[in-house]
């Protein structure tokens, strides 16, 4: 809990003193395009690895 807390802070503190509205709103987005594109490289490693692929 502790570390999902510390990732919530720095991302608040990140987009804080952003200036300009388009920008922010642009690294926004592309920071929870970057957690998504994460999680679906981490969900197609883990199906891999559960359906018994074969590592050559």
């Amino acid at each position: 809990m502790k570390t999902t807390l510390l990732i919530k802070e720095i991302y608040l503190e990140a987009f804080k003193n952003l200036g300009n509205l388009l920008v922010r709103n642009y690294f926004k987005i592309f920071a929870w395009f970057s957690f998504a594109m994460f999680f679906v490289v981490l969900y197609a490693f883990v199906f891999r690895l559960s359906t018994g692929f074969v590592w050559d």
